[in-house]
Parts: structure tokens; sequence; C-alpha cells
């Protein structure tokens, strides 16, 4: 099921619909609020974007140099070419040491990698615990938004699945009170927790240090409580130097969640005493991406989310409509490079206004790259076959003056003879929510003629 027919079926329940439309919005309207607040936003957007590309331009040579620094620090480094071996060294590293109790703080990398369920199936005990993720979890649920797992869910729906998960109070819905709820469920997890698992923010090449950046503190609870401490990080994450971190760390909150900073920042440089840190450094088709100038800047995401609070296909169409899991502008550029067929229809999940390209942090030009995907599926011949002739045909009509103004006049004649329901019809999904324009008595170019002259 592509896109089209995923958010029709969200498209249903109107009052959702709006909904989602406003809560995300209203992160939209905070990163907007935050970043008025900083006269250099700009420049620092400038700033990112340029340290990034060069990252990017020497990504080998930084991730060599990361990890002999994290080795010096005392951590150890493995690579992994994809999901399946990055879930298999976690998994190796666990069951070496006999661990049967896993907490992990949000990753969208181990959603991307499906962790979980490769745990679960072999005796692994794993609980989320970002109060978003740990919702969505205990609702056999991916997110449906990067920063915001579970958006899409309302308070009501929340109590309920506490209730029959978690054992609360029957109708409870303040946030409060669900909060502790969840808290003291998570307490059990991380003080019987054998090893913690985190995501990686940004690994600097210059200290061989990892940076986890989190508002609950669920990280530094999961890392610190237990002895074993696994780190899963794509080899994008890498950046130069320890003095590039400000800009980043100036940038991200505020595009997340409209917050001037993050409640948390950890640094890792090696193990605590007494423990062990594991850095799995994954690539799982990055370097297929790196190796497409088209899309390569897509690699410089820091995964803020804020190109989804402001799509209105996104807002109108919620996260489970993708085709895959991560949703929104950022996502609809980086599925079809890891498969195009499975993929093809979310390129055409936009608009192409440029509200994404305008809001990134690190200025991707995510709207650019939107449309260059539907070129290459075009050539690769993906692009439905009724689609395909209909721009074959408009591309002809384009092309020749006559005929352009001739299927004008045919255009105009039709709306004013056949019956609205036919017409409505022929336009397909365009007049699902709108009404076919009245059709003016005369062209643009017959009323220039008619009253200044041929042009």
């Amino acid at each position: 099921m592509g896109h089209p027919e995923s958010a029709a079926l969200f498209l249903r329940d109107t009052e959702r619909v709006h909904w989602h439309d406003q809560a995300i919005w209203f992160l939209r309207q905070k990163r907007d609020a935050a970043a008025r607040t900083v006269p250099d936003w700009e420049a620092l957007r400038e700033r990112a974007e340029a340290i990034k590309a060069h990252a990017l331009s020497r990504l080998g040579d930084y991730l060599e140099e990361f990890e002999r620094n994290a080795v010096a620090h005392g951590a150890v480094v493995h690579w992994a070419r994809d999901g399946e071996e990055h879930n298999r060294i976690v998994h190796g590293l666990l069951a070496e040491r006999g661990v049967t109790r896993l907490v992990k703080s949000k990753s969208m990398l181990t959603e991307e990698c499906g962790l979980n369920p490769y745990l679960e199936a072999r005796g692994i005990e794993i609980a989320d615990t970002d109060l978003g993720e740990r919702i969505v979890q205990l609702n056999h649920q991916p997110p449906s938004h990067i920063v915001a797992p579970a958006i899409h869910m309302r308070r009501e729906e929340v109590g309920a699945l506490f209730h029959a998960t978690l054992g609360s109070p029957e109708g409870l819905t303040d946030p409060t009170r669900l909060t502790e709820v969840a808290r003291k469920d998570l307490r059990r997890h991380f003080l019987g927790a054998q090893a913690g698992l985190t995501g990686v923010n940004f690994g600097i090449a210059e200290t061989g240090g990892v940076v986890v950046v989190t508002n609950e503190g669920n990280a530094d609870m999961g890392t610190s409580l237990p002895p074993l401490h696994i780190a899963s990080m794509g080899i994008e994450k890498v950046i130069p130097r320890a003095a590039d971190l400000g800009v980043f760390l100036r940038l991200l909150a505020r595009s997340a969640v409209g917050q001037p900073s993050s409640i948390y920042t950890s640094h890792f440089h090696g193990p605590r005493r007494g423990g062990e840190l594991h850095i799995v450094v994954v690539d799982n088709g990055r370097s297929q991406l790196l190796g497409q100038p088209a899309h390569r800047r897509a690699l410089a995401c820091i995964r803020c989310g804020q190109c989804l609070n402001t799509c209105p296909v996104y807002r109108r169409s919620g996260g489970y409509s993708y085709t895959w899991l991560i949703p929104g502008p950022i996502g609809s550029v980086l599925a079809p490079a890891r498969d195009p067929v499975s993929h093809r229809s979310l390129p055409f999940a936009s608009t192409l206004c440029g509200s994404c390209t305008d809001v990134c942090p690190v200025r991707i030009d995510l709207h650019h790259q939107l449309y260059a995907w539907r070129g290459e599926l075009a050539r690769k011949g993906l692009i439905d076959p009724g689609k395909r002739l209909a721009m074959r045909l408009t591309s002809l009509v384009f092309r020749f003056t006559w005929l352009y103004a001739l299927a004008g006049r045919l255009a105009r004649l039709a709306q004013r003879l056949l019956p609205a329901r036919f017409l409505a019809r022929l336009s397909g999904g365009w007049t699902r929510q709108r009404e076919l324009p009245v059709p003016p008595r005369e062209s643009f170019r017959e009323l220039y003629r008619r009253t200044r002259g041929r042009p």
C-alpha cells in the first residue's frame, strides 16, 4: 500500500486529522518563536551546513580518527555494514555477558535496524525508556514522528493503554499522573537492567566521544546503572571537532521542540569505572547515498523532525501513511535511496512548497531533492502508467501554442456543457475536497487580443 492509500485511511477520521494537524503545527510555532530569539540564527544554519558538508566530504578520514580516539579512551568500536550485522553485534555482546534485560533510550537507528523484535525473538527483554517510545512500544507500534513518537495518540488513548498494560486506574487521562505511572514502571526496568543502549546524536572525531541529547534523562539512567553501555551510531553522525558541537546544540533543541537547550546533553568518553562502552558504527545504505550527488546532502540531517512539523502533507496524513519508518520530507528522500520500488510513492507525498527546506537547521534542500527523485523514478519506469501518459500529453500540449489554446477552449467548453459529477470523476482525487473553479468566459489570450490587440 502506497502513501495515497494509507493517507486515505487516516483522512477518514476527520476529527483526528484536524487534531493531529494542530498538534504538529504547534511544534512548528514553538520552533519559530525560539529561532527569533537568536540574532545569528541564519548564520548558525549556514555554519552547520558547512560543517556537515566538510565532514561528509572526508567521512572516511573522520570515522577512522573517531575510532582511534574512542579506543584510546577505552571504548570498543564495532563496524556494521547493515542493520542485520548491527543486530548480530548487539546480541553477541549481550549473550556473551548473559544479559537478558536491556533498557534502551530513543534511537531511530535501532528502529531502522529492527533491533527490538530481533532481541525479543532471542529471549532478551527490552524496554524503551523514552516516554513516547515506551507508549508506542506498549501499543506495538513504530514511532509516528522522529521526536514525538506518540504524537498521534490522544491522552485518553494513552490512559486506556496504560490501564490495559500497566494496571493504571481506568479512565485516567491526566498527563502528570499518566507520566507517574510510566515512571514507576520504568524505574523497575532501570533497576533491573543488565545493560543500557543509547543512540548517538553526535560522534566527535577529535575526541572520540559520543554525545547523547535527551529531555528526560533516560539515557543517563540507562548508562549509569548497568555496567554495559552500547551506543548505536550511524556513520553520518560524526563531526570533526569538539568546537563544532556548540553550533549543532544551539540549533537542535530549538528546531526539535522550541527550547533554548535540551535538559540533558551527555558526553561519553570511554566507559565508566568498572564498566564497558561499545560503539557500533552502522552504514546500512548510507555509503550508497553518499555516492549520489543529488541526494548526499540528506546525510546531514540531525533528526530534529522540523521538516515533518511544517509539512502540510505529513500534518494531514499522519506518520503511518508513509511506507518507511522515518516519515515526512526527510524520510521521503531517504527511503527511495534504499528501495525505490517499495517507496516510489513517497517523493510525491509533497506539495514542493519548500517549507521543509526553509526550516531545516542544516539547510538540506529537501524539496529540490524530492523533485529530483520524481525524475529518477520516472526514468526507472516506476511511475504509474496513467500518470506517465498524462504527463506526456501535458508536455505535448505545452509544447505547441496552438494546441495549448485549443485545449483551453475545449476545457472551458466542457465545464459549461458536461455535468459536474462527470468532470469530478475525470479529475481524480483533486475534487475530493474541492470544487472545480467556475470557467471564465474567455481566456487571458482572448481578453488581451480584444482589448490590446494581437500580442
